[in-house]
């Protein structure tokens, strides 16, 4: 008598099928992890950009020329600071860095922005935006 040894059809398709289930779940997931790391290029970016508008500061500007915008480009967008000079209250400076997301980002944030005001104490203050980026791929300390 001959035996045969191996897997039946069935045992297959049910490895088949657990292995697309898992992957229905993994793939979102997976997505908005790489979505909320490129969101931390735009805090790095308004971070780094607090020591200039500080300094731009005692010259009553946000930006290094009261005429224009400053611009810092990163990998997957640009950072806009406003231009002109700051309408200062008893907590926040006044000036907005803006980040715009580019083409290169996630499909989770081309073309959403992260508008930040700049208190005094040098917090981020959460600003408006037509097309922002949603709440659940921003730190919980951006408010």
């Amino acid at each position: 008598m001959n035996t045969q040894k191996g897997f039946t059809l069935i045992e297959l398709m049910i490895v088949v099928a657990i292995i697309g289930i898992l992957a229905a779940i993994a793939i979102p997931q997976y997505q908005n992890y790489i979505a909320r790391s490129q969101v931390t290029e735009a805090f790095t970016l308004m971070n780094g950009a607090k020591t200039a508008i500080q300094d731009n500061l005692q010259t009553n500007s946000c930006t290094s020329d009261v005429a224009k915008d400053d611009t810092i480009n990163g990998k997957y967008g640009s950072l806009v600071i406003k231009k002109g000079k700051p309408k200062a209250t008893d907590t926040a400076t006044g000036c907005t860095m803006t980040y715009k997301f580019g083409n290169d980002a996630s499909s989770l944030l081309v073309g959403k922005d992260i508008v930040a005001g700049l208190n005094n104490n040098g917090t981020l203050s959460k600003g408006t935006a037509a097309k922002a980026v949603p709440d659940e791929l921003l730190p919980k300390s951006f408010s």
